[in-house]
């Protein structure tokens, strides 16, 4: 067979798939992730878990997807709305941010989304932007689940403190509600008051040592936030003595439960923020399906003593050492 006739006779062979889907160039996409702060673990949680999802979804649907980490070192509202329109000029695909502030980054939402950028909120929401779905906790109901613990706990009497956080974010200030509806509940339970500080870990646990030296009557502790424990020896009192329910069960807050130092945690899936983020703006831009409801729920997960150990193998998985 001449070069002529071997080329003919290879034209006229069925093309094999595997050879065409590889020839393909696979469709492209990057979406950005704002979380409220660097340093804080559930947010290096929240990337880890939009990072899976990427490699995940990208394997299984023969997909490029890219994530473009743009979150700032300290909380700081006016740098997500910057971070917002960088990402924006920067021709992503879509984005999704945990505000520290709704009221700030409002406009830089509704500014990406009348571009042509698809917006969604985890954790923390801006419910007055035009962002199309938030996923996350039922912040009230949570609020009222760490109230409803710490009143089993204490036997349904004492003086309660709640920490937290950052007073302008729209998802504490409505835990700190629900802490407070639910205590209406309970005569013997007083609310001396709600405290907040900077999220850092060494910012919790001065303003909890803080407290409890102007306060030594208070015998519970509402911590609508794990900040505190995300650090070493962080509450200065004898196992039980301060009775203590918080959100989060990252690695450190482990070590609390296990030592009696706080009776429960309940943890919010912050690996799922990010991996369900970029689940929720592929399903948007690339299959052109709607959520079915303007707010997902994510359940919180219960820790205490009984599966502590259990719960710790997924940080294994989550945040490898």
């Amino acid at each position: 067979m001449n070069r002529r006739s071997f080329l003919l006779a290879s034209a006229a062979l069925p093309l094999v798939p595997s050879l065409v889907a590889h020839a393909a160039t696979a469709k492209a996409y990057t979406f950005g992730l704002i979380a409220k702060s660097q340093g804080n673990a559930v947010f290096q949680v929240a990337r880890v878990g939009a990072e899976d999802a990427a490699r995940e979804l990208s394997a299984k649907h023969g997909l490029k997807i890219k994530i473009d980490w743009r979150t700032p070192n300290d909380e700081d509202a006016q740098k997500q709305a910057e971070a917002l329109e960088q990402l924006v000029l920067a021709g992503v695909d879509g984005i999704s941010i945990s505000c520290s502030d709704a009221n700030k980054v409002t406009d830089a939402i509704n500014k990406a989304v009348k571009n042509g950028v698809p917006v969604c909120t985890f954790d923390s929401d801006a419910p007055a932007s035009k962002r199309f779905v938030t996923y996350g906790v039922d912040d009230l109901e949570c609020g009222r689940q760490v109230m409803i613990e710490l009143a089993k706990v204490m036997a349904e009497k004492g003086v309660v403190a709640i920490l937290a956080g950052n007073q302008n974010a729209p998802n504490l200030q409505k835990r700190s509600q629900g802490v407070r509806d639910e205590a209406k509940k309970y005569p013997g339970i007083s609310i001396r008051d709600t405290y907040y500080h900077r999220e850092t870990p060494q910012d919790a646990a001065a303003k909890i040592e803080q407290v409890m030296q102007a306060n030594p009557d208070i015998t519970g502790w509402a911590l609508i936030g794990g900040w505190p424990l995300f650090t070493e020896n962080a509450l200065h009192w004898a196992p039980g003595v301060v009775k203590c329910v918080s959100v989060d069960a990252l690695p450190a807050q482990l070590a609390y439960i296990r030592s009696g130092h706080v009776q429960k945690l309940l943890a919010q899936q912050c690996h799922a923020w990010g991996y369900r983020s970029v689940e929720l703006l592929l399903d948007k831009v690339h299959f052109k399906k709607e959520p079915p409801a303007v707010k997902e729920i994510s359940p919180l997960v219960p820790v205490d003593k009984s599966n502590v150990d259990a719960y710790a193998k997924n940080w294994e998985k989550w945040l490898p050492k």
